[in-house]
């Protein structure tokens, strides 16, 4: 008999999607949460939701049958999920007050924030948030597409998942 991998694994992520302009990240998002066992993707603010061909080309499906709901304030929806014992954790840059992922032990529950393509999260949510963890940028470039630094992220976070 198999078991559930959501019952036997009380471990749970998220992921939270705010201002994201790009239909095309939407959809890698979906389809990475999905390839990394995220449990839930919340999209806030102006990011668009399913269903969206451009979303769907991306998602490959996984915006049909993985979990999401849309809340247009932020702030709300994360102080609701605070109360709920969630550990609210920015992917973002903040020179002295962000965390190397590479050093970074999550723990559960808790929901990835992602930003604006442009301008990255606004200062009051990250205020809002208990961690703030970025990957250390060895090249030229400053940053990652969000959906490319998600990914990375994702895979960080199941590895602690399924220990």
């Amino acid at each position: 008999m198999q078991q559930d991998i959501g019952k036997k694994n009380k471990k749970e992520y998220y992921v939270l999607c705010q201002n994201m302009r790009s239909l095309f990240n939407v959809g890698s998002v979906f389809r990475t949460a999905d390839c990394f066992a995220a449990d839930k993707v919340y999209l806030t603010g102006i990011t668009g939701r399913p269903p969206r061909k451009e979303i769907s080309k991306v998602a490959l499906g996984a915006d049909e049958y993985l979990p999401w709901e849309y809340h247009k304030q932020p702030l709300r929806l994360i102080k609701k999920l605070k109360k709920q014992g969630v550990r609210i954790v920015a992917l973002e840059q903040a020179p002295g007050r962000s965390i190397n992922l590479n050093d970074y032990k999550p723990t559960f529950p808790s929901v990835i924030v992602l930003g604006y393509e442009v301008s990255g999260l606004p200062k009051s949510i990250l205020d809002e948030c208990d961690d703030i963890v970025e990957m250390p940028m060895h090249g030229h470039k400053e940053s990652l597409n969000v959906a490319s630094a998600f990914a990375i992220a994702a895979n960080h976070f199941a590895s602690y998942k399924f220990k």
